[in-house]
């Protein structure tokens, strides 16, 4: 066997430097029983991260799979939190461990809401799909799908105390859904534009909406009485249009919304301050402070007052209207009406204060807590998340911020990283601030503000670094007492390249001036101080006729080559400056070179996708790849070897043996473009940093990497897509209506419903065997040893190819089981009704095994009712299952009511309230405490 290369791969090992990305909202939660308002969840990629705001620390990380978290909803005992992502799963987490318990596949494309109903025991949400879902979180499984808007749904409400759900929409409208009959019977066309956010205030009965322009449409909900009188005729429920804008349609609305569930009427708007669309409405638990906030930097809070302030309010109006009338009746000398004041919605809702941010908000968050206190959350557009406290009680409410989370991420993107020489720090540079980053722990070790950088390197040494900024400048920093030393005039222009010699004793730069220049360190002594700093000093120029985009000198310091914006690569004899090569063939400019460590190859990544390889001593073009699928913006050879890293602005970073010419791995993780990367001078760690906002951190494994296998399991990885993409299967007898199930076929449904036919073939497999041992035993007429059983079937401990079928069905998760049997085809349905009969005879898993009947009777009944063949079958089934059914409940019943009975008798014993609020109790013996103090003090 002939030498082979081999190959090692590299994973992900961490992401950081991201705080809270932009797609998905910021909530506050609860951990382990800690204060409230202490902790928030953001988004961060693939991730959610639970931040300690008052330490500035993460305490906790969920770990994603694949693709961008969109939404975050707190379940509402604070125990768990549902994460929405852009592939439409719903993942649910406990915030004790940070374990994934529950997932959900329903929606197509992105999740753009989750809400808990009141009890945390069923969940909704919406997504870009246009469809809303509700799930049984105990049960696992989805309950329906419920159809109707026309665009992506941005809000959806359980109501507390009846079983209705509202949903808003970027169609514009608002609808009103009946979940006992999962159908839509109210639609409110109010709006004429898109509608971004909704709340539900007083005990339900009001809606406040924001749309596309500055006004909250508050609408009033009036629920009508479900009992009718005896013998009056039952009116089904329908769907109604109502539009606030006709007079004569909104009367013709409230007149046959009559007798129906409830009626919607507009009471009035409250103005926002802001101009532009409502970008993020919420409000606090309670629902007595409404958040409110655009595309700019302001925050608007509103409060909602509460009945006896209201009346207080109206009272006193009254009493400046009776004033101002009988003034006037004194001044006319008349006898004037009874003033009558109007009730108004600026009366109920009334602005409280506005909170300036130091940015863009993107998302708040509003919280309750103990003294009247409310904490809000803001995450902004610049990658920071800030806190605020204030009390709305008081007369002017002022905000205070509490807490600003910066330090572990930078405000702009990341465009130059650089490792220092001992592979242990790592520098990473923005628009306004350059950090040094350990890249053992992930803490920033200093942070220092700069122009904005485009390159950067450490010194040699490891003690200062140097940045190329947009200005032309080259800035110089001390890391020890990280303050900028010098800021050196370098360029009148980008100064987009930036390359440390060889010998270790100067750099190279190259800048959009068309210039290339060289420098060298040196160190002087300041006036006043006889401490010795590092400086450059200029010592050549090679002025060229088109703008230097990238400079890179060879490791025997012979050669420079210089990237220009004509789409040609110069190359220079660096003692001379005299031109040597030509590399022309890229269609686009080169934006990043490099040249490998024994000076014989060239690797140029160029605007137009390709990736090329030259040979430095004919500059000759080796070899021509199609390296991404958009422009190549960054290019490195891993030290000492032939193999490079490219990372393109298709969000990918992947890797190629110069040699050989092939495409080895590809690192994906990234979610925006890759603009950057850098290569520890051991080769064993890479960091890249991306548009996303974060960098990531990827490790070289002792796992060797075998070609032809990676591009096996990327057709595999496709293959399992595009089947998972086909076509959805339709259940039989269905109409397009509003309501249809939740679930949705993915790969694991398909590998679930594979693994029940399996089963099957092997229980009839076992079936003919017994069938064909007894013939043998009969025509022998003596016992023959019975045949080998199935390997399988002896490795899970000898069960019986009954018991293995129902332990198969066992494993497939409770939210896919629905999907996987719509995927069985018929023919193993015969035989499955048969077993789930054995399987409740023997009461074996009984409601387990009823779900999926009564699902198969659904989807198949056209089948299963013509076959005469299972006519005896379902008979069966239908006494034993009714018969079982029954001895269940009865059995459960017959333990409520015992455990009623303890319960009942322990309280008689110990005088002891079993469930009773402790805090209930201790703020009623207050309340009497007080209410005897103030008697004593009366009498006194």
């Amino acid at each position: 066997m002939g030498l082979t290369k081999q190959y090692l791969r590299y994973v992900a090992s961490a992401v950081f430097g991201v705080i809270g990305s932009q797609k998905a909202n910021i909530a506050y939660v609860t951990l382990r029983g800690g204060e409230k308002g202490r902790y928030v969840a953001v988004a961060a990629c693939e991730h959610v991260f639970i931040w300690d705001v008052r330490k500035g620390e993460k305490v906790l990380i969920l770990k994603g799979q694949k693709h961008e978290v969109t939404f975050l909803c707190p379940s509402p005992d604070g125990i768990h939190i549902a994460v929405g992502y852009e592939d439409g799963a719903v993942r649910i987490f406990s915030l004790m461990d940070g374990e994934n318990n529950v997932s959900f596949n329903g929606h197509k494309s992105a999740v753009s809401v989750i809400h808990y109903d009141k009890l945390g025991a069923r969940l909704v949400t919406g997504s870009k799909d246009t469809d809303v879902i509700v799930w049984d979180i105990i049960n696992e499984c989805g309950l329906y799908r419920l159809r109707g808007h026309k665009d992506v749904i941005t809000e959806a409400l359980f109501l507390k105390d009846k079983n209705l759900l509202v949903t808003s929409s970027k169609d514009s409208f608002v609808k009103w859904w009946d979940l006992d009959t999962q159908h839509c019977f109210q639609t409110m066309v109010g709006h004429r534009s898109e509608v971004w956010g909704m709340v539900l205030l007083k005990q339900e009965n009001r809606l406040l909406t924001g749309s596309a322009d500055s006004e909250l449409r508050a609408w009033d909900i009036n629920y009508l009485q479900q009992e009718k009188a005896e013998g009056e005729p039952q009116v089904k429920k329908g769907k109604t249009l109502l539009d606030d804008d006709d007079e004569h349609n909104e009367d013709e609305a409230d007149e046959s919304l009559e007798e129906r569930i409830l009626s919607c009427k507009k009471a009035g708007s409250i103005l926002r301050e802001a101009r532009d669309r409502v970008v993020s409405l919420t409000s606090d638990t309670k629902a007595r402070v409404i958040a409110c906030h655009g595309n700019d930097s302001i925050l608007e809070l509103f409060t909602v007052l509460s009945e006896e302030e209201v009346q207080k309010k109206m009272t006193k109006k009254m009493k400046k209207a009776k004033k101002k009338a009988s003034k006037a009746q004194e001044d006319a000398g008349e006898e004037a009406a009874e003033p009558v004041v109007e009730r108004m919605l600026k009366d109920e809702i009334i602005r409280l204060t506005n909170i300036k941010a130091s940015s863009k908000i993107r998302w708040v968050d509003c919280l309750s807590c103990a003294g009247g206190e409310l904490k809000v959350a803001l995450l902004l557009q610049n990658n920071t998340v800030e806190t605020y406290t204030l009390k709305p009680s008081d007369k002017i409410p002022t905000a205070n911020k509490t807490a600003r989370l910066t330090l572990g991420g930078h405000r702009t993107d990341v465009r130059t990283l650089a490792f220092s020489t001992d592979n242990l720090a790592v520098l990473s540079a923005s628009g306004d601030t350059v950090k040094v980053w350990n890249r053992s722990t992930l803490q920033v070790i200093r942070t220092m503000a700069c122009e904005y950088a485009l390159c950067s390197l450490f010194v040699p040494g490891d003690r200062q670094i140097i940045l190329g900024t947009k200005s032309g400048k080259l800035q110089i920093f001390e890391l020890a007492s990280g303050s900028l030393l010098e800021t050196v005039d370098a360029h009148g222009g980008a100064l987009w390249s930036l390359c440390l010699a060889p010998d270790q004793r100067g750099i190279v730069t190259g800048s959009a001036d068309k210039t290339v220049k060289f420098w060298d360190f040196e160190l002087i002594k300041d006036q006043g101080s006889s401490q010795k700093r590092l400086t450059v000093k200029h010592t050549r120029t090679l002025q060229l006729e088109e703008d230097v985009l990238c400079v890179k000198l060879s490791p025997d310091h012979r050669l420079l080559a210089v990237s220009l914006l004509d789409c040609t690569v110069k190359v220079f004899y660096t003692d001379t400056l005299k031109f040597f090569l030509s590399l022309y063939g890229h269609k686009l400019p080169v934006l990043c070179l490099d040249i490998s460590h024994d000076n014989t190859l060239i690797a140029t990544g160029s605007a137009d996708r390709n990736v090329k390889i030259w040979g430095l001593d004919f500059g000759d073009c080796h070899r021509s790849m199609f390296a991404h699928d958009d422009s190549v913006m960054f290019l490195q050879f891993v030290p000492k070897t032939h193999l490079f890293f490219t990372a393109g602005k298709d969000k990918k970073i992947k890797q190629w043996d110069a040699d050989k010419f092939e495409h080895i791995q590809t690192l994906e993780g990234h979610h925006r473009e890759v603009w950057c990367l850098t290569i520890s001078p051991n080769g064993d760690h890479i960091v890249s940093a991306s548009h996303d906002k974060s960098l990531r951190l990827w490790e070289r494994t002792r796992e060797p990497i075998i070609l032809d296998e990676e591009r096996e399991m990327e057709r595999e990885a496709e293959f399992e897509e595009s089947m998972a993409k086909g076509d959805v299967p339709v259940v039989p007898g269905e109409t397009q209506g509003e309501a249809a199930p939740a679930g949705k076929k993915t790969v694991e449904t398909v590998k679930a419903a594979e693994r029940i036919m399996e089963a099957l073939e092997l229980f009839k497999e076992e079936a003919r065997k017994m069938e064909e041992h007894k013939y043998a035993c009969e025509r022998a007429g003596k016992e023959v040893p019975l045949p080998k059983p199935n390997p399988i079937l002896v490795a899970f401990g000898n069960v019986t190819p009954s018991r293995y079928v129902l332990d198969v069905i066992k494993k497939v998760r409770s939210s896919e089981l629905e999907v996987s049997l719509l995927v069985l085809p018929f023919p193993y349905v015969p035989e499955l009704l048969k077993l789930f009969n054995s399987y409740i005879q023997q009461g074996l898993e009984v409601e387990l095994v009823c779900r999926c009947l009564f699902f198969l009777l659904k989807i198949h009944f056209g089948q299963i009712s013509s076959n005469q063949m299972l006519v005896s079958v379902i008979d069966e089934l239908r006494n034993n299952t009714l018969s079982k059914v029954r001895e269940i409940r009865d059995v459960m019943g017959f333990n409520s009511a015992a455990l009623h009975f303890l319960q009942r008798e322990i309280e008689s014993k110990e005088d002891v309230m079993f469930f009773a609020e402790a805090m209930g109790q201790v703020k009623e013996k207050k309340k009497r405490r007080r209410k005897r103090e103030r008697a004593i003090l009366t009498i006194a």
